[in-house]
């Protein structure tokens, strides 16, 4: 929908790639769709959801077996983003690395974007 014709929406790296392809394989999903909603601190939060059935309308991106769907309304905000899966001493989760964010809440869960210009 908003895609750059011969590049993908999103990158996955092989860390999120496989831990994305094991969490589909384990519970039988078709993928992993992102997403953004209105909430939090900053504005924005992002949704993650596996899902069990590919909607025609998402942005599909697939590597190592792994399945990133992208919400329709989610897709402008999402071009160029590096999904990647981080493991700490503390905490094991998805991290997302977006050239569109202009800031952050403090706690990290939360996300402003850049100002869209006006089509």
């Amino acid at each position: 929908m908003f895609g750059i014709p011969g590049k993908q929406a999103v990158t996955i790296t092989p860390a999120a790639a496989k831990q994305i392809a094991r969490l589909m394989a384990r519970d039988g999903r078709q993928g992993l769709r992102i997403g953004v909603k209105k909430g939090g601190c900053a504005g924005m939060e992002y949704t993650m959801d596996y899902v069990s059935e590919v909607n025609p309308l998402d942005e599909v991106v697939e590597q190592d077996g792994a399945r990133v769907l992208i919400a329709p309304m989610a897709q402008m905000f999402l071009i160029g983003t590096e999904i990647d899966y981080e493991t700490t001493l503390l905490e094991s989760k998805f991290t997302f690395r977006n050239p569109n964010v202009a800031e952050a809440c403090g706690c990290g869960e939360s996300i402003k974007f850049k100002d869209q210009p006006a089509a």
